[in-house]
């Protein structure tokens, strides 16, 4: 079975398939790349960055990984560093629940996966996924949701925020049609929830 078959398989079962993408997908998109999974909803997620990037001793001196590093790699490695530092900053707590959800993080522009709903995290992760998806030229003919929710990248935002992504995600989820009723969802959400939402419609 390819991953076009399993993709579609999995969503036959779970309903919509959404993705969820942040810059190095580690914290925005993981909070909420968890808060869906335990909903039950078939979600992955991804990010658009050049490289991952953690905060590091100083702020020159950032931890920088490749796409598909293992999360657990980095918890290692971080922990040999400064096991105080990156666990009061988070970041070893972070990496232990990452690890829990899938192996490691994957970049956007290197998987192929067909989602009904991609769910970004800031604005210039919306652009690019946009620009990426027009690059494809339509190859499948298949329309995609392309939503941000404007986040701060601090844990604490990001776990604030996963709630009103699985609120989101959930009335699309349940909704009968959601190209009639996607504006409705949106308008509720941006009167309930803080965050700037953008919404686009591409194709892959």
């Amino acid at each position: 079975m390819d991953e076009g078959e399993e993709q579609k398989g999995a969503v036959g079962r779970h309903g919509m398939a959404f993705c969820v993408v942040c810059a190095s997908n580690q914290n925005r998109s993981m909070f909420a790349h968890n808060a869906l999974q335990q909903a039950g909803l078939f979600v992955t997620s991804a990010g658009t960055g050049s490289a991952v990037r953690l905060p590091g001793s100083a702020i020159d001196k950032p931890n920088i990984y490749t796409f598909g590093t293992l999360y657990d790699d980095m918890y290692q490695d971080l922990y040999r560093k400064d096991p105080k530092l990156y666990e009061a900053n988070g970041l070893l707590s972070m990496l232990d629940r990452n690890r829990r959800i899938k192996p490691a993080p994957e970049r956007w522009h290197d998987v192929r996966r067909v989602s009904d709903v991609v769910i970004t995290c800031e604005e210039r992760c919306f652009d690019s996924v946009c620009e990426d998806l027009l690059s494809r030229r339509s190859e499948l003919s298949r329309a995609v949701h392309v939503i941000n929710v404007d986040i701060k990248d601090n844990h604490e935002e990001a776990e604030m925020a996963s709630h009103a992504i699985l609120d989101l995600a959930t009335r699309l989820d349940k909704a009968n049609d959601v190209d009639e009723e996607i504006d409705g969802i949106l308008e509720e959400l941006q009167q309930r929830y803080p965050y700037p939402l953008l919404h686009t419609v591409a194709f892959y």
